[in-house]
């Protein structure tokens, strides 16, 4: 993939499951698509500005045919990327600037704003359908599992959570304990077996994903990192 150069600070990115397409949300609010080739060509193929305010998340659903942006000004927005346009905007989605956007499934998108509190939403409703205020810092990554309908959440309240999706309650399925430093981002390894987590003091956390109970702690460590671990990505499943 080529190098892409940006006027303004990329938030969040995203690739298009079914194109060699790449979504970018920008510090001034725009929103970015572009395509590429593996000659290390790149084209943009829409520009937008739905925000004023930073674009801080970006998620597109498995067809890849619908972008979900989130913003500081307290939005979420659907966009087609096809066409470079908003279908959909929900103003006023949370009381607090939104930090985090996750499309789950083709029913269900989950937001978590500055505040901790994590809403999920059918794009076929005005309104959310669950909301959860367990965490009391910002949401700082959301991470879905298809195979047991879980999202887990990464928050700077230096925890942890697991939202059942299938549940009817408000309280998540499990917690961890205060682990004494911000988690800021999630990846499963193993079949989806084991959690890695990114901190601010740049260890790697590594819960296993068995129980409930198992979330409490993680059960090993990984130090090394000279900063904070602000994104993670599994290059293999091991």
């Amino acid at each position: 993939m080529p190098d892409i150069p940006l006027k303004h600070q990329c938030f969040d990115l995203t690739f298009s499951p079914t194109a060699d397409q790449v979504y970018v949300g920008l510090l001034n609010g725009a929103v970015k698509g572009f395509s590429y080739d593996s000659e290390g060509n790149a084209s943009q193929t829409f520009s937008l500005r739905p925000a004023k305010q930073s674009c801080r998340g970006v998620s597109i659903n498995g067809n890849g045919d619908r972008l979900y942006v989130v913003s500081k000004d307290k939005g979420l927005r659907s966009i087609d990327p096809a066409r470079g346009t908003v279908i959909e905007e929900k103003l006023g989605a949370h009381d607090s600037a939104i930090n985090r956007v996750l499309a789950c499934t083709p029913s269900i998108v989950a937001t978590g704003d500055d505040e901790g509190v994590i809403k999920l939403w059918d794009p076929r409703k005005p309104k959310e359908i669950k909301s959860f205020n367990h965490h009391f810092d910002y949401i700082s990554d959301l991470l879905f599992t298809g195979e047991k309908n879980q999202i887990v959440a990464s928050s700077g309240d230096c925890t942890l959570s697991v939202i059942d999706i299938r549940s009817s309650r408000t309280e998540p399925f499990a917690q961890s304990d205060d682990q004494d430093d911000e988690f800021l981002s999630l990846c499963s390894i193993k079949d989806n077996t084991k959690l890695i987590v990114g901190t601010q003091l740049g260890m790697l956390s590594i819960f296993n994903r068995s129980s409930a109970s198992a979330y409490l702690g993680p059960v090993d460590r990984m130090p090394g990192h000279p900063s904070s671990v602000d994104a993670l990505v599994a290059l293999t499943d091991d």
